[in-house]
């Protein structure tokens, strides 16, 4: 904890007791300053305050559990588990008893601190199968007891409407072995009325949400909380806030764990569903104003089938009351205000006896049956302080309760601290506090008290009422200075007071309570009809619960107040015999926003809570106390003399340390085993030397260490460098004498292979092959072939490996040839394959054929649209293949014509312009021929039988080739292409004939010759001149 001053500025001070100041302002800063950096516990001493944050941290997962184990208690910073830990080894260390008192407003986090010490004590004690049984029912029993005891409120959505007192019995070991439970005050009340914004009990949500069609069916419910008149009254019945469904689950597990049986939970959840159809009974009055009930029998059957009772002494019992005169009974009818009212004390008193059921049903199920003697922690979760716009007989009630645990507080506070002072042989100095002893006398004194004069009012015969109860106090209490009544104030006090209000003056401040409604809520009465029918039930906990009840005994039964009273007094005998733990539990604001620091609101709790007289009690004498040995410790770099090791007593070295640092004699005691330091400020001076000495500290420290290290390192470098080097000589040497072997066994073996590389494989020669077939293949590997027709780059082979370098070569070339094919497209396939066929006809046989190689041949010459439609319309039937341009020479005179030549899958056109000038069947066609040479004339010969038949067709075409390729394709004429030498003779017409001579000039020419031949000039081919001269 004194580590944490010296950020005091940025995150407050961890415990109030070192505050500057004890002012509220002072008090309430330091809050907000820890609230602020998500700091939310902080320490009164012992006490823990602790402010709800309304967010998830990150502080309650096993590791801070595992932090806070066995730990000092001003070690850490400041956490509930630090608090319930060393509540755990104080009750070990001691062997006696210890309770934690948590109190706080609804909605501050009371009963999450009660279930964060359960979950802390669950992991941080010991485990068998046993405890961990244990274990489960303790954890297991809040949710069954939230659920029949919590309700959403206008500050809270699960807040406890009873306090709850849970003693955990440990062994000797520090097992918990067992617990138990008691329970105050349940606010019955809320089972018949729920004030706007606010709910009744969970369970009844639970059930109707969450429980199975069937159960439903079996207690005569539906799955709508609206038809039910007692769930209605707040008209909330939904809370976004609130999961019904999964809770009733929770609840149902936690039920088995606790071991209620399906046999119980049925008697048990018709009780509850009782209540709902209870809440559904109205009444109407008869001709003479008495009480009937409405047509609604069907709710009434469904409480007597649920509850096991005669629906018709039901009935009676709800409109009429049995009045007993000496050996004879009376049946009152009542008015519709008395059945209303006895239909809802049934419905309270079922329910608040099921709900006291319950908890002896959980204790019976913890109950530890070692008769060794056993410590115990307790965990009084208990409402606070309550302040509302109207106060009624709860919140009397509850604010009577913390006077008396802010007594029993201010007593055990104060005791504690005096027994510690004289332990220390410190001389103890009276502290000035509020005693509320006054206040608690005006409540509860006999006789004379307010509780008295309440049951006094409730016994007598006659008419008392609300207001004659208040008459009485006004007439008791007249003079009392923490008492006033609109009568008896002045009359400024007059004007905030209505004439049915009394005003309490409590410790924490005034509240005003409202008469109204205060007799009946003491009195709670059952009537005797009712009582003795509830002890006839064939339900088995209606039945445990009111046969507890004398029937035969006409005493009349205590009263709340009265009941209460008694049962605090004996939780304030309980809490007497114990060490006292406090956690004080803050709401942040009311809106429940996460990072809200409401300021009125804080300082409101904390003067309701009475944490500036807590303060002021823990700091009349000495704010800070220590054991010397731990003082010491932390302190003894500040003064040389202790530094850096004491040898002598704790004590001794102590005061040589505080008079080093120059303590006044007033600022600090010398007790027996602790050091007492009146002012937080001197500790605030020390502790902030000791930060600045530890920084020195740090320096010389680390200045000293360093050189040390270094001059450690240097000479372990050193002497490393050299054994390195040793080694390292050693090796190189031992390598060098290895590798010079190895390289003459190497050359020793090529020479013999190079000598022996002509003969067969022997060891000799082995390795060397091996080296030559090596070295062959990767020279191979970058001088391979990139194509099929590189036929010269090939490798040549050494002898031994020339026929492997054949079948590698095969092998290459097939893979060359293998990627080409594949990577031919299907139009480069057709035009491969139409080049082949030119090859067949024309390669070697016709000069200018080279020259056409690498010229690709195309689908046609002529566009389509070039052709005339005409000609297109008269050879519609046949589908035209190919088109292209030649000239024609006419058989007489040879005179040239351009034309059109077509072929179809039939015949070949001849066609100019819109005209077709011959057609030539491909049967008619007796053969092809052309020269050798280089020119680009074409004879077709054709059938002529009949002498006015047209002969031999004589043509040039630019695109022989490709022409005569296409043709004997189409017309299935390869066999009739014939390349001549010389003259072509050709027959005009039948019978006779003419011819085309063949001859090389200097240029092109093509004429009628003097023998009345066409005359054809080609020019020397250049391919064939160059093959010519080579040869030459």
């Amino acid at each position: 904890m004194e580590g944490a001053l010296t950020a005091r500025d940025r995150v407050g001070i961890q415990d109030f007791v070192l505050l500057d100041e004890t002012t509220e302002e002072a008090f309430i800063n330091n809050l907000k300053k820890r609230f602020s950096n998500d700091l939310i516990y902080t320490y009164i001493g012992t006490l823990l305050v602790s402010l709800n944050p309304y967010k998830e941290l990150d502080i309650y997962n096993s590791k801070q559990m595992d932090i806070y184990m066995g730990v000092n208690f001003f070690e850490l910073p400041p956490h509930i588990y630090a608090l319930a830990d060393n509540a755990y080894h104080t009750m070990l260390t001691e062997y006696n008893n210890h309770f934690i008192l948590i109190s706080g407003e609804s909605g501050a986090g009371k009963t999450e601190a009660s279930k964060k010490i359960l979950q802390y004590y669950a992991v941080s004690c010991p485990s068998t199968t046993l405890l961990n049984t244990v274990r489960d029912k303790m954890l297991m029993s809040n949710p069954v007891l939230e659920a029949f005891g919590n309700a959403k409120t206008l500050k809270n959505d699960n807040s406890s409407r009873f306090g709850k007192y849970m003693d955990i019995q440990f062994d000797s070991q520090g097992d918990a072995v067992g617990g138990h439970i008691l329970n105050y005050l349940l606010e019955k009340s809320r089972v018949v009325h729920q004030n706007h914004g606010e709910r009744n009990f969970h369970i009844f949500y639970q059930l109707v949400e969450g429980a199975g069609d069937e159960l439903l069916q079996q207690l005569g419910l539906e799955r709508d909380c609206q038809l039910y008149k007692y769930l209605t009254q707040g008209e909330c019945a939904i809370v976004p806030s609130i999961n019904d469904k999964n809770d009733w689950k929770t609840v149902k597990n936690a039920l088995q764990v606790v071991n209620i049986d399906e046999s119980y939970n049925n008697h048990l959840f018709s009780i509850v569903a009782s209540v709902l159809h209870l809440g559904n009974l109205t009444f109407s009055p008869d001709s003479k104003g008495l009480a009937t009930l409405r047509s609604n029998s069907d709710e009434l059957q469904w409480v007597s089938n649920l509850l096991g009772v005669d629906a018709e002494k039901l009935h009676e019992g709800f409109t009429f009351r049995k009045i007993e005169a000496k050996n004879d009974q009376i049946l009152s009818p009542f008015t519709i205000d008395h059945a209303i009212y006895a239909r809802d004390a049934l419905a309270k008193a079922i329910y608040g006896q099921t709900f006291t059921w319950l908890v002896n049903r959980i204790n019976e199920s913890m109950e530890n049956t070692d008769p060794s003697r056993k410590t115990v922690i307790g965990l009084l979760d208990i409402y606070g302080f309550e302040v509302f716009y109207v106060n009624s007989f709860e919140q009397f009630c509850i604010n009577y309760c913390n006077e008396k645990l802010q007594q029993l507080f201010i007593q055990l506070t104060l005791k504690a601290e005096q027994e510690e002072y004289e332990a220390e042989g410190i001389e103890w100095e009276p502290v000035q506090f509020f005693n509320n002893k006054i206040i608690c006398d005006l409540v509860e004194e006999k006789h004379r008290g307010i509780i008295a004069i309440l049951d006094e009012e409730c016994l007598r015969p006659g008419d008392a009422t609300d207001l004659t109860f208040l008459e009485r106090l006004e007439d008791k209490m007249a003079n009392h200075p923490h008492f006033v009544t609109h009568k008896l104030a002045d009359k400024m006090t007059r004007k905030t007071l209505e004439r049915g209000d009394f005003r309490l003056l409590h410790y924490a401040g005034e509240v005003t309570y409202c008469v109204v409604g205060f007799l009946d809520k003491n009195n709670d009465l059952l009537y005797r009809n009712i009582k003795d029918l509830m002890c006839q039930s064939k339900n088995v906990i209606i039945q445990k619960c009111f046969s507890t009840l004398d029937p035969g005994n006409r005493k009349r039964p205590e009263t709340v107040a009265t009941q209460f009273k008694s049962s605090l007094l004996k939780l304030t005998e309980i809490l007497m015999a114990k060490e006292a733990w406090y956690i004080r539990c803050l709401k942040s604001n009311e809106s429940k926003q996460k990072g809200q620091f409401d300021e009125a609101l804080v300082r409101h709790q904390v003067k309701y809570l009475g944490l500036m007289e807590h303060l002021r009690v823990r700091r009349a004498g000495f704010a800070y106390r220590r054991k010397y040995d731990i003082f010491l410790q932390r302190y003894k770099p500040l003064c040389p003399a202790t530094w850096p090791h004491w040898r002598g007593d704790p004590a001794d070295g102590v005061e040589v340390l505080v008079q080093h640092l120059g303590y006044l004699p007033n600022e600090y005691k010398m007790g027996r085993t602790k050091i007492f330091i009146r002012h937080p400020r001197t500790l605030y001076a020390t502790e902030d030397a000791f930060e600045r000495c530890k920084h020195e500290l740090a320096t010389r420290l680390q200045a000293k260490y360093k050189g040390y290290k270094a001059k450690g390192e240097f000479r372990k470098q050193k002497e490393a460098a050299t054994k390195i080097e040793t080694c390292w000589r050693g090796v190189q040497a031992r390598k060098e004498r290895e590798k010079r072997a190895w390289a003459v066994k190497v050359i020793k073996q090529f020479i013999k292979g190079y000598m022996t590389r002509g003969q067969a494989k022997t060891t000799d020669n082995s390795e060397y092959l091996a080296f030559v077939r090596q070295n062959f293949l990767n020279r191979l590997k970058e001088n391979l072939p990139k194509t099929v027709l590189d036929k010269t780059t090939w490798y040549s082979p050494p002898p031994v490996c020339s026929e492997t370098s054949e079948i590698l070569r095969k092998l290459h070339y097939r893979l060359l040839v293998r990627k080409y094919v594949r990577g031919i497209t299907p139009q480069r396939k057709a035009q491969l394959q139409l080049k082949l066929v030119a090859s067949t006809l024309f390669k070697g046989k016709k000069e200018s054929y080279p020259q056409s190689i690498a010229q690709p041949f195309v689908d046609t010459r002529i566009n389509e649209q070039d052709i005339n439609p005409r000609v297109i319309q008269m050879i519609r039937n046949e589908h035209i293949k190919y088109t292209v341009p030649v000239i024609k020479y006419d058989r007489n005179g040879f005179k040239p014509r351009p034309r059109q030549l077509i072929l179809t899958q039939t015949a070949a056109y001849v066609v100019d312009d819109a005209k077709i000038k011959q057609r030539v069947l491909y049967t008619s066609l007796k053969g092809i021929s052309v020269s050798s040479l280089t020119d680009a004339i074409v004879v077709f010969h054709i059938t002529c039988e009949d002498p006015k038949q047209k002969g031999d067709l004589v043509m040039q075409c630019d695109y022989l080739f490709e022409f005569l390729t296409k043709l004997s394709v189409i017309a299935n004429k390869r066999d009739a292409i014939h390349v001549v030498q010389g003259s072509i003779k050709i027959e005009v017409q039948a019978g006779k004939e003419n011819g085309v001579d063949f001859s090389i000039g200097p240029e092109p020419m093509v004429y009628k010759g003097k023998n009345g031949h066409l005359m054809v000039v080609s020019i020397v081919c250049l391919t064939e001149l160059c093959l010519k001269s080579h040869r030459d």
